[in-house]
């Protein structure tokens, strides 16, 4: 379920591709001009800059082909759709940042063993600061557009050109020493570029396998769907909210709610759609909404089990709690912490402290993790 309407998520791919179109051009002419100072000047820190910046080129090419992919509409074979694309178009430019930055040291590493003295003249020194000014500008205008419209890509992209710029600023630096003092440090400061360079291309990498992984969704969101939730008549309380992310504007999700449990078929149906109609309306999220039925009535017994189980470290709240007195059971749910490692150990103790409580009933729980930030808290339901 896409979280813009289909007119947003075309105006989306326009802005993106834009932003990405004018990245190639100003990207492919500063590649031009370093490349051709730095062959003219001998200097490998000018054509490593200018090897970068024409990566850089080929990011936002990588980055317009991922989101016109991913606007493929869903079918049989992927019903959620194509979104995750943007994701691993984000893999496809970490692993040419990384390819860029590996052959960059290496080129270096020759000229520290066998160092050849560059030439800087005027020219080259203008074009490269001329290159720092239009990459910082670049970088600025690139992340705010990423932002702006929701694309890791483009946020990369952006602080990759704002990188670039203080990459270029340290080229200055070498042609300073070496004018002022005829220190030719052009191997090292190449060096440090390509460092640079792969230090980028891993955390480019690691931030787009951690979107295919599935990772914690935007606690404000998470938040204020809660909040939503919450405040629908009938709801005493909202927990277990999953969000699954299939690109960087589509979502689908579930979450529980605790009822008074006099409520009837009809009732539960009506308000169930009610979630579902607001929470759509809202953030355009399905959610799929299951049902914790409560008896407020016994408040002791209630609280008996949540002072047991909270005693317990690594139990963080109780939910769910239903007094099932036709089958002689007594069933909920434990939010656990990712902490607790052995968490067969947690049940039995847990149980072994409940069963004595409630005689002649079966004591039933399950553990949940907390997939989505929002409040944590005991099993004492809202008034109303």
């Amino acid at each position: 379920m896409s979280t813009t309407s289909p007119a947003d998520a075309a105006a989306r791919e326009r802005r993106i591709t834009r932003t990405s179109l004018a990245g190639i051009a100003a990207n492919v002419l500063l590649a031009s001009f370093k490349a051709a100072v730095g062959a003219i000047s001998n200097s490998v820190a000018i054509v490593l800059d200018a090897v970068n910046t024409l990566t850089d080129a080929l990011s936002s090419v990588l980055t317009i082909v991922g989101v016109k992919l991913a606007r493929r509409p869903p079918d049989s074979a992927h019903p959620f759709g194509y979104g995750r694309i943007e994701y691993f178009s984000a893999v496809a430019i970490a692993a040419l940042v990384l390819a860029a930055g590996a052959g960059a040291f290496a080129e270096s590493v020759k000229k520290i063993v066998h160092p050849v003295a560059p030439e800087y003249g005027a020219p080259a020194l203008v074009v490269v600061a001329v290159a720092v000014v239009a990459k910082f500008l670049m970088g600025r205008y690139v992340s705010a557009q990423g932002r702006a419209c929701n694309s890791d890509a483009l946020v990369a992209s952006g602080a990759d050109a704002s990188f670039d710029a203080l990459v270029s600023l340290s080229t200055l630096v070498g042609a300073a020493a070496m004018l002022l003092f005829g220190w030719n440090l052009d191997g090292w400061i190449g060096a440090a570029i390509s460092a640079f360079i792969i230090k980028a291309g891993v955390e480019m990498l690691l931030g787009s396998i951690d979107n295919v992984m599935g990772s914690r969704p935007d606690a404000e969101i998470s938040r204020r769907i809660h909040a939503t939730v919450e405040t629908m008549p009938g709801v005493l309380g909202a927990y277990d909210l999953v969000l699954h992310n299939y690109g960087p504007d589509s979502a689908i999700g579930s979450v529980h709610v605790e009822i008074d449990d006099t409520l009837d078929a009809p009732a539960i149906h009506r308000l169930t759609r009610a979630i579902q109609s607001e929470i759509l309306k809202k953030y355009r999220i399905f959610l799929t909404v299951g049902i914790y039925a409560v008896d407020k009535s016994r408040k002791a017994e209630r609280a008996a089990v949540e002072a047991a189980v909270l005693r317990h470290p690594g139990a963080l709240a109780v939910h769910g709690l239903f007094f099932d007195d036709e089958a002689k059971t007594v069933s909920f749910d434990v939010l656990v912490d990712f902490t607790v490692r052995d968490r067969e150990a947690l049940r039995r103790a847990i149980r072994d402290e409940l069963e004595p409580l409630f005689p002649g009933r079966t004591v039933s729980f399950a553990f949940d993790n907390d997939y989505a930030d929002g409040p944590v808290r005991g099993i004492a339901p809202r008034a109303g």
